[in-house]
């Protein structure tokens, strides 16, 4: 028996063989070529085989985790197509003569450097998806397959890293668990596993003969061990029975009420990303939709989202949601999510730069499109909608100003819309501190605890090597919790968390004796939460 410890980027346990993921040897050689434009023929003709095959696995992953999780194999279409990429490729062929897959493989080799040397973790994660694409390219250009599984039952599968297109590719019904030697708990590959519900673990140094061996793998403390010695094995297994009873224990909590043994209750209410997630928010049984974030309309298109466009998926998500409530965050663009068609400049701290409703307040026309949209959908639902990043009362004045200019237009116009609730996110010390004075401006509080935790700790929560001494229970968090529950409710409005702290069942009583209103959670933490809460005295 041996333990290999990596770093987990979601929790499980999996107890099977181990499969090592076969990938094609894509040594790549440079050779002179004598028709660079027969050259450039090949390049154009394996660049709509791997557009071809990206779209597929677009629709796969649309079934298997949801759009939002598909959405990356859009990105790797644009990133096929990105024109400094090609032209980079294009240039080597025309001025060196080589062949085109030496070309692809150099260029994504200055490419995935360039993002590997940056100094945010979420643009360094980046120099994987850059690999992928090439690797996928030069693929279609040597007429192969790419990594293939060779497992007849579910099994743990190892490898040296995990490529999105890897990942969706794999037949999920033969997936035990995924580890990895390299990765990041940023890479898209992680999100994937996470969204697929399946334990994953990175940075493993595992050695070259473990195929075909048993393997248990602890998504909870980041082990796999080999070869588990029988005491070990039979720990696990039952490790393994109660976290499956545990997950059909959950299933009967449907349809009952979030309320302590002593008759307290609380909303539990589902984070998502898409339209597509209203689907796993309503199978988890959440209460209402606690954050929409409508930044995905303007990351999957090339310009700006119409009011039409906004308005639709508006409707559509207040519709399926039959009356129960859905809060929607405005656009909350910047920081780690950036949209070429803005013109955003390089920021050298873009956490606390130009970002969300500063981009809002600086540009009301965007604005504008976005709360005319919001307002006509509030008639087709039970729609709030929240701003994001608020650090003042002047802001939240300069946006009742704007919303009240856009109910008058509609009003011109003849347009039908909803008195909708609107509240501020609490993401700031500078908010939490001044809650006082905001609770008298707004209808209800959310605290997004992911941003407010490293900005009151002053610690990027994407720097692994910070984690150490990231404490997301810091006393000083907890506090301003607190205070800002206190604040809202002196002024009878109500305060809920939609940050990651929401989901942390560890603190779900205190959240719940604080006085906290509504925790909004990923939808597969709704159940998870409400044990929780109705177990509690």
């Amino acid at each position: 028996m041996i333990t290999f410890v990596g770093k987990p980027v979601f929790s499980g346990i999996a107890i099977g063989r181990i499969a090592i993921l076969k990938k094609d040897n894509q040594s790549v050689k440079r050779t002179h070529v004598e028709d660079t434009g027969k050259e450039l023929e090949r390049l154009n003709v394996a660049k709509k085989k791997t557009i071809e095959q990206l779209k597929e696995l677009y629709d796969k992953a649309v079934l298997e985790v949801g759009e939002s999780g598909a959405m990356i194999f859009e990105v790797h279409q644009m990133m096929v197509e990105d024109e400094d990429y090609q032209s980079s490729i294009i240039n080597m062929i025309k001025a060196q003569d080589i062949n085109a897959e030496y070309a692809v493989a150099s260029t994504g080799d200055n490419f995935a450097q360039m993002f590997a040397s940056m100094d945010d973790d979420y643009m360094k994660a980046r120099a994987a998806d850059v690999k992928d694409i090439s690797e996928r390219l030069i693929s279609a250009l040597q007429g192969k397959a790419g990594a293939s599984l060779d497992a007849d039952e579910p099994v743990i599968v190892v490898a040296e890293d995990l490529a999105p297109s890897e990942t969706v590719q794999l037949d999920k019904s033969k997936v035990l668990a995924f580890v990895t030697r390299f990765g990041s708990s940023n890479s898209h590959t992680a999100i994937l596993a996470r969204t697929m519900n399946i334990p994953a673990l990175i940075s493993v140094d595992y050695p070259a003969d473990v195929n075909g061996k048993m393997a248990v793998v602890d998504g909870f403390s980041g082990k796999i061990i080999v070869d588990p010695e029988e005491a070990v094995l039979k720990e696990y297994e039952d490790k393994l029975r109660r976290e499956l009873e545990k997950k059909q224990l959950l299933l009967e909590l449907k349809g009952k009420e979030n309320v302590t043994k002593s008759g307290k209750k609380i909303n539990i209410y589902a984070n998502i990303g898409n339209v597509s997630d209203v689907a796993s928010a309503l199978q988890n049984d959440a209460c209402g939709i606690g954050l929409f974030r409508s930044e995905f309309l303007y990351l999957e298109k090339d310009t700006f989202p119409t009011e039409e466009e906004q308005f639709q998926v508006y409707k559509t998500v207040a519709e399926n949601m039959a009356g129960k409530k859905v809060i929607i965050r405005t656009l909350d663009i910047g920081a780690d999510k950036q949209v070429d068609y803005f013109g955003l400049e390089h920021e050298e701290n873009p956490a606390m730069g130009y970002r969300a409703i500063r981009i809002c307040l600086d540009q009301p026309d965007i604005f504008r499109t976005q709360l005319r949209a919001l307002f006509r959908a509030s008639v087709f639902g039970t729609i709030s909608i929240m701003y994001p990043m608020i650090i003042s009362v002047s802001e939240v004045k300069q946006i009742k100003a704007i919303v009240q200019e856009v109910k008058e237009e509609l009003t011109r116009e003849g347009i039908p819309f909803a008195e909708v609730e609107q509240g501020i996110m609490i993401e700031t010390p500078a908010a939490a501190i001044i809650s006082d004075l905001l609770a008298k401006e707004v209808d209800f509080f959310s605290i997004g605890t992911n941003d407010l935790t490293q900005y009151t700790l002053a610690i990027d929560r994407q720097n692994a090597k910070l984690d150490p001494i990231y404490d997301s229970h810091h006393e000083a968090l907890l506090r301003l919790i607190k205070m800002v529950v206190d604040n809202a409710h002196k002024e009878g409005i109500w305060a809920g968390i939609c940050g990651e702290l929401g989901a942390d069942t560890t603190l779900t009583e205190e959240f719940v004796n604080m006085g906290v209103d509504e925790l909004s959670v990923t939808p597969t933490f709704v159940l998870p939460v409400r044990k929780v809460v109705r177990d509690m005295e």
